[in-house]
């Protein structure tokens, strides 16, 4: 097998851990397979998208979803570290409104699978973190929805020492409360 997946407590949401083969030379891995990906974690995934960001220390980026056209996302790490987040945001869900969290750096190489229906963010841990996922939908802004990243009522334990850099449309997010979710 070319990856170990983990269960979280979150049905569906997965940490990802490819086979590092390393050498004298450095190493090799196989960051992606669809077939091992669809065993795993027991669901074909078709990706349309990938994305790249690069941020900085104290960086929190999220929590974003898309309601109409939700993307699932496969997150990892090129350089540098971050603590990466999925929350339920399915209202039918038992764990509607609840978060997991993994660190996810270049020496660790984990990945975190996020399906459809759950929010995702990050906050960056290092001086600069470059962050690769793929989408299973396109990006739509006109569905981009945010959830404030500090809500009470889903209580993310981020690994914060300060304030964290948020973009205005993070900073003006409104609550779980006033948001727009899944069924």
């Amino acid at each position: 097998m070319t990856m170990r997946v983990e269960p979280t407590p979150l049905a569906g949401v997965f940490v990802v851990e490819p086979k590092v083969f390393r050498d004298e030379r450095g190493f090799f891995m196989e960051s992606w397979n669809r077939r091992a990906f669809a065993d795993a974690v027991g669901s074909d995934v078709d990706f349309v998208q990938d994305n790249q960001s690069r941020s900085v220390a104290g960086v929190l980026r999220g929590i974003h979803y898309q309601v109409v056209h939700p993307q699932g996302k496969l997150v990892r790490v090129v350089s540098g570290r971050i603590f990466d987040v999925a929350v339920d945001l399915r209202r039918s869900s038992p764990t509607f409104g609840q978060w997991f969290g993994a660190e996810l750096s270049e020496e660790n190489r984990r990945q975190l699978w996020i399906p459809e229906g759950f929010g995702h963010a990050f906050v960056v841990l290092s001086e600069v973190a470059d962050v690769l996922y793929k989408a299973t939908e396109y990006w739509m802004p006109e569905h981009d929805r945010s959830l404030r990243w500090d809500d009470p009522q889903v209580g993310v334990r981020w690994p914060l020492s300060s304030a964290p850099l948020l973009s205005p449309k993070d900073a003006q997010a409104p609550r779980l409360a006033d948001a727009d979710v899944f069924p």
